[in-house]
Parts: structure tokens; C-alpha cells; sequence
């Protein structure tokens, strides 16, 4: 039986930012699940608060040097490195200066959203996917973390679905209770129909508050984690009227079993389902 491969996109992974509940289940879900057999790759932004010398950073020449094109505007994709030895685990970074050099994460030095964090959250979802493409690595489940990935669900099911490598991908997405208070930038919902997606299939995005962006990410989705014990309100509502499978709250104590076992659940729920 062949090993699953599960690709880890994560917001947030300790310790390369502050700990935190996400940070924490970036850091060691996939060294849980790749303990139990299971393959892993791991991706988060590269961004400007991330000490590349003491994390031990390094550019991965072969994987850089494309252009991302994101609202008809071509961006260099800068790929990075890091080995976390303990867990034999390594961590790939997407770079871009223009996105991803600032001291800080969402909001400037006086708590201002950047306006551009559509697009950041786009370019780092475009950058993981055809990073993992050059690595010729077909993945069985993509795992979401975190709002900056809530555009990978659409691209892999909309965007990339003639690609053979994402034929049998499924997508998962977590959770978290990591909501936003400015909407993002009105024109979000033109950057991504640039992707090759109609708009009509992007109404949740005419209006990008933190609900909406989630409920379009789980939308795409094969199935949904809660990954925090307390969700915004709406987006629980909408979880409750989903038909496709869905993992409640974890204890810190048993949650990589849970969803390692989840995303068996998932794999083989499409299995019979195609037989």
C-alpha cells in the first residue's frame, strides 16, 4: 500500500513566528503524521519578521526564479529552505520581496491592514502549487492553515483541476479562529476570476470580510477542521448545513491521531465513492 502525501500550507509555523495554537499545529502535525507513515511536504510565507540567519534559510536556486502573475502582474518567485532537524522535517518559504519583506504580518506599524494582503494571500497560494508542480509531487490531500490560504481550495478545484498532478487532490481546510476586522481589498474578486474562474462562481467575494473568504475556501473543500475551539459565529453556522465531512474541536492531547484518521476518512470516502 502506498504511502499518502499530505502537503501542509500553513499560515503560521513555529519556530519561525511566535508561538501560537496555529503556529503550534504548523510546527507538529506534520512531523504526527509523518510518524505515522504518511509523506509530508510543508509550506508557509516567508515573511519579514523570520530571522533567515538564525533559522538557517537558504534559497533553493532550482525552484526560484519563475513569475507569478497576479492581477496581469508578473512577481519573482523566491523559494527558501529550512530543516527543523528534530523532527526531520523541512520547511519550503515563499518569498517575494515586494510581498514579503515587511517587519510585519497583516498590519503596519500603526495596526493598518495592508491593502494588498489579497494579493499576498494569492501570490502564496499560486507560489505553493507550482512549486510542488516543478517538484513533480502529486499530493492526496492538501491541508489548509490559516485565512492566507483560503484561495488554494478554488485555484486547485477551478484554476489547476485540468492538472494531472491535482486529478485525485483532495482539499482540506482548517478552521482557526484567526478573523480579520477590515475586509479585504474590494477588487479580490477580479484578481482571482483573472485566474481562469468566473466570477459568478466567486459571489461570497464581492464582500471579502473574514466570513465570507472562509465560507468561499470551504466551499471548494473536500472536507473541514475546526481547528479552534471557538469559531466565528457565521462561518459555524455555515459548517452546520455542509454535506461533506467535517472534524470537530481536538484536545492538544489526541488531535494529530484525529486527523490522521480523518484524512483516511476522506481518502476513502472517495475511493468507494468512485467505485
Amino acid at each position: 500500500m502506498k504511502k499518502s502525501k499530505v502537503l501542509f500550507v500553513s499560515q503560521e509555523i513555529f519556530p519561525y513566528l511566535e508561538e501560537s495554537p496555529m503556529s503550534n499545529v504548523g510546527r507538529y502535525l506534520p512531523q504526527g503524521i509523518q510518524e505515522r507513515g504518511k509523506e509530508i511536504r510543508t509550506f508557509m510565507p516567508r515573511f519579514g519578521l523570520i530571522n533567515e540567519r538564525r533559522n538557517q534559510l537558504h534559497e533553493v536556486i532550482r525552484l526560484s526564479g519563475m513569475n507569478i502573475i497576479i492581477d496581469d502582474t508578473d512577481h519573482p518567485l523566491i523559494i527558501k529552505v529550512a530543516s527543523i532537524q528534530s523532527a526531520r522535517m523541512q520547511v519550503y518559504f515563499i518569498d517575494n520581496e515586494e510581498y514579503f519583506q515587511r517587519k510585519h504580518l497583516f498590519t503596519d506599524a500603526n495596526d493598518n491592514h495592508f491593502e494588498d494582503n489579497d494579493e499576498r494571500s494569492l501570490f502564496f497560494c499560486k507560489g505553493v502549487i507550482e512549486t510542488v508542480k516543478k517538484l513533480g509531487w502529486a499530493p492526496d490531500i492538501i491541508h489548509c492553515h490559516g485565512w492566507m490560504t483560503s484561495s488554494m481550495p478554488v485555484l486547485i478545484k477551478k484554476t489547476y483541476a485540468e492538472d494531472p498532478l491535482f486529478a485525485d487532490t483532495k482539499v482540506i481546510y482548517s478552521v482557526y479562529d484567526d478573523t480579520f476586522e477590515k475586509p479585504l481589498n474590494k477588487k479580490f474578486i477580479t484578481k482571482i476570476s483573472n485566474e481562469g474562474i468566473a466570477e459568478s462562481e466567486l459571489k461570497r467575494l464581492k464582500d471579502p470580510t473574514y466570513a465570507n473568504v472562509t465560507k468561499h475556501a470551504i466551499d471548494f473543500s473536500d472536507a473541514v477542521i475546526k481547528s479552534s475551539e471557538n469559531i466565528h459565529a457565521d462561518v459555524e453556522k455555515h459548517i452546520k448545513g455542509l454535506e461533506i465531512p467535517v472534524l470537530e474541536f481536538q484536545p492538544l492531547e489526541t488531535y494529530i491521531d484525529a486527523y490522521s484518521a480523518f484524512y483516511d476518512e476522506v481518502l476513502l470516502n472517495e475511493s468507494v465513492l468512485a467505485e
